[in-house]
């Protein structure tokens, strides 16, 4: 098969590699129909992570099953499938508490709770961005989807963004009628815009300096914020009468930085804290790392000094982590089917495989445009 894989730091090839085949009897091969690049592809791309060269990227995947192995029950070859990031076991504490995101099996890695597919210390998993991907526990993890065609650029967002997005608004604690400031718009900003929207946020700011990303946050009806022109934090207070937002969404991560290009991992974290309201609710899916020597200070060594002190003054809540998929992906599934979500709104560009290093060149330059990038096998 085809398959994208990482060369070292902002190098990626497209290259030959083995097909999958059955490991356990848990085992499904499914052929990949869409593939998408993640914001979070970007970090290894960048060399900001420990990722192995050699290793087979994507985590975002959707497809068709080829073949299952013994113990597979419930998926069947032919099934049209959502594939979640979280690899997840389905019987560990964390699973049978609905946070796949933190599965306390599939991780080999000491120390760490987690895997995902195509990820740096995320597990021995290929990743997805290929014609084809084993997926372990798979009458767990797949999710069904209708046959045929339809919904296919909304369905891939299944396997994490448009999940992600929504834990963001989650982990705020958002409810109906709140006001929800969102940082960063990117794929997971624009899908936590959606998410706020859909759950009967009262208004959603969206905070960036891209043109071609705020525009599409206005397109959803949002309220679009460009930092490199305004403060962020008055444009919030000016809007709701100097109380803040009800709910803010971090969706930016340790690689935060100012208009003119300078890296400050606390960046959006102390605007966060700024523009929500005293005993509002932050959720934060940014992206934070334990390490990562290219960063500045301490955040190196991953501690990030943000404004503690006004956070705990206001009382404010913060939910962190990855999104345990599974608990949403259905409904949103239903989501779409029903024409009540469109994530689908975002898609830039559908590429074939072999065109893998020029999305991945040109997503990562942000580029006017390329908002989000579908790849088909």
């Amino acid at each position: 098969m085809k398959a994208v894989i990482y060369q070292g730091e902002r190098s990626i090839a497209v290259e030959e590699r083995p097909d999958p085949t059955i490991q356990a009897p848990g085992d499904a091969i499914v052929r990949i129909t869409t593939t998408n690049i993640c914001g979070s592809d970007l970090h290894m791309y960048e060399g900001r992570t420990e990722v192995e060269e050699g290793t087979v990227l994507g985590h975002e995947n959707m497809g068709v099953v080829e073949e299952v192995g013994p113990g597979v029950t419930r998926v069947q070859k032919g099934d049209r499938v959502s594939v979640p990031f979280n690899i997840a076991c389905g019987t560990c504490p964390s699973c049978l508490g609905g946070w796949t995101s933190f599965c306390e099996r599939t991780n080999p890695i000491e120390g760490m709770q987690g895997a995902a597919y195509g990820y740096a210390n995320m597990g021995p998993y290929d990743g997805g961005q290929a014609e084809l991907l084993r997926v372990p526990y798979a009458d767990f993890n797949l999710l069904g989807l209708p046959e045929g065609t339809d919904f296919e650029n909304d369905f891939t967002m299944l396997s994490d963004i448009f999940p992600t997005g929504w834990h963001g608004t989650e982990l705020a604690g958002m409810q109906p009628g709140d006001s929800v400031v969102v940082y960063g718009a990117g794929p997971v900003g624009l899908m936590a815009a959606h998410s706020a929207m859909i759950r009967g946020a009262s208004e959603v700011f969206v905070v960036d300096q891209h043109p071609d990303r705020l525009k599409l946050a206005a397109s959803i009806d949002c309220i679009p914020v460009d930092f490199s022109q305004t403060d962020p934090v008055e444009v919030v207070l000016e809007h709701t009468k100097g109380t803040g937002a009800d709910r803010g969404v971090e969706a930016v991560g340790w690689q935060a930085h100012d208009p003119a290009g300078e890296e400050h991992p606390e960046l959006v974290l102390d605007n966060l804290v700024k523009s929500v309201k005293a005993h509002g609710g932050l959720g934060v899916v940014g992206v934070y790392v334990p390490a990562d020597p290219k960063s500045p200070g301490a955040a190196a060594e991953g501690r990030i000094g943000f404004d503690y002190g006004t956070f705990f003054t206001k009382g404010q809540q913060m939910g962190t982590g990855q999104a345990p998929v599974k608990r949403y992906n259905r409904q949103l599934r239903d989501l779409i089917i029903a024409g009540r979500a469109t994530p689908s709104f975002l898609v830039s560009h559908e590429l074939g495989l072999d065109e893998a290093p020029v999305g991945y060149d040109n997503f990562d330059k942000r580029l006017d445009g390329w908002t989000k990038v579908l790849l088909k096998p």
